[in-house]
């Protein structure tokens, strides 16, 4: 399953805590098959078969293919300087 370090938590929960975010949204991560990678967006709520992962007030929203693909990872962000977030993926610590 999915985990999230506690900088992936903390960034998803500020980015869903926006004002203009609606309350219950989430981070959604789903397969872009045209470009064979994963997507990132914010979503207001999880689509139909998505599992959802809510980890300290941290909702992730995971399409079916992208959970498969991430069943054994670890998400991770850091906000640089200019205030952008960047995610990364890696393998989950043995």
């Amino acid at each position: 399953m999915l985990t999230l370090t506690d900088n992936a938590v903390a960034v998803i929960r500020n980015l869903t805590e926006q004002p203009q975010v609606p309350e219950g949204a989430g981070l959604r991560i789903a397969t872009d098959t045209t470009q064979g990678a994963l997507m990132l967006t914010l979503a207001a709520e999880p689509m139909d078969g998505d599992e959802v992962r809510d980890e300290a007030g941290a909702r992730v929203f995971l399409e079916t293919e992208a959970a498969r693909i991430l069943d054994d990872k670890s998400l991770d962000a850091a906000v640089d300087a200019n205030g952008a977030v960047q995610f990364a993926v890696a393998e989950q610590p043995g």
